[in-house]
């Protein structure tokens, strides 16, 4: 079987998924475009370069903006976007980055309208809030990164606190992808099985906790910038899921009708994942902090959504 990818925006994230999925031999093809002249081409060049090293086949090929290029993709990554910058408001940033993400999703259906979209531009959640509502697709062919990489950082901490392999370790993050509104799921993280509150006291944990939740600000502050090796895996692993039919239970953004109570909102909730995109939500027994915890999470999210409902976005 034939599988094409495409991974649009070729910066760390972009080019890191595409490393990882060119290592795992995901797919027969690997499309990157960018719009800035020669930056997908000499990261497909790079990543190519390694295929005798790592030993791997395949084909990463690096375009300047040339959709047509992209035709006939099984699934989409979208990580086009800006970063707010000093000085720029919210509104600002999600107005710059929506117009981005419409004018990528529009040229996308136009060569692979059965295309599964994957999302990562920010605001990720009211992004792919965007995508689903602009695209015309069916809901369970447009999700978000966010819960995938939280849950990732969730069990970096607690293998830390641990002293145990992350391997070992089951944990997931619901909720928006943001450092106020992510959900870390205590109540069901464990080691081998085991609850980590058997382990853990309840001071650590909500250190842990604490520490998942700015993860992402935390390599910020450290890098200067933005992360992109756990980024670009955990979006790998979502794709890989899609094209192997792994129907892995990974978090996603996806767009709710009723699920968890919510309607009409994109959010991170447990899905599988399968050769249709998501093929089911899972609704994971959480505690009723947990639960408040999502239904604030899930108004904040909401109020994010509404600037591009009042600025005629979507």
């Amino acid at each position: 079987m034939v599988v094409k990818i495409t991974i649009v925006g070729s910066g760390n994230v972009g080019a890191t998924c595409a490393n990882v999925l060119a290592t795992r031999e995901v797919a027969s093809e690997i499309v990157l475009l960018d719009i800035k002249e020669g930056i997908s081409e000499g990261k497909a060049m790079d990543i190519l370069q390694t295929a005798a090293l790592a030993e791997f086949g395949g084909c990463v090929k690096g375009v300047t903006n040339d959709y047509a290029a992209t035709a006939n993709s099984n699934v989409v990554v979208i990580t086009s976007g800006i970063p707010r910058k000093p000085g720029m408001t919210r509104e600002e940033l999600i107005g710059v980055n929506a117009g981005i993400v419409k004018n990528v999703v529009e040229n996308i259906l136009k060569h692979s309208p059965n295309a599964i979209l994957i999302i990562v531009s920010n605001p990720m959640d009211a992004m792919c809030h965007l995508a689903a509502k602009i695209s015309g697709l069916p809901r369970n062919r447009v999700l978000g990164l966010g819960g995938a990489l939280d849950s990732s950082r969730f069990k970096y901490y607690l293998s830390q606190a641990l002293g145990a392999n992350s391997k070992d370790i089951e944990a997931t993050v619901i909720g928006g992808h943001g450092d106020t509104t992510m959900v870390p799921l205590a109540s069901l993280a464990t080691c081998r099985g085991v609850p980590v509150t058997k382990f853990l006291s309840k001071e650590k944990l909500d250190e842990v906790i604490e520490a998942t939740k700015v993860g992402g600000a935390t390599l910020t502050k450290l890098l200067g910038t933005s992360a992109w090796y756990a980024p670009g895996a955990a979006v790998a692993s979502m794709v890989e899921s899609i094209v192997r039919n792994q129907k892995r239970i990974i978090p996603c953004a996806v767009k709710l009708e009723g699920e968890y109570g919510e309607t009409d909102l994109t959010i991170g909730v447990p899905v599988v994942l399968g050769e249709n995109g998501w093929e089911k939500i899972i609704d994971f027994p959480v505690s009723e902090e947990e639960k408040a915890a999502f239904k604030a999470s899930a108004d904040a999210t909401r109020k994010v959504n509404q600037i591009m409902v009042e600025n005629k976005m979507i």
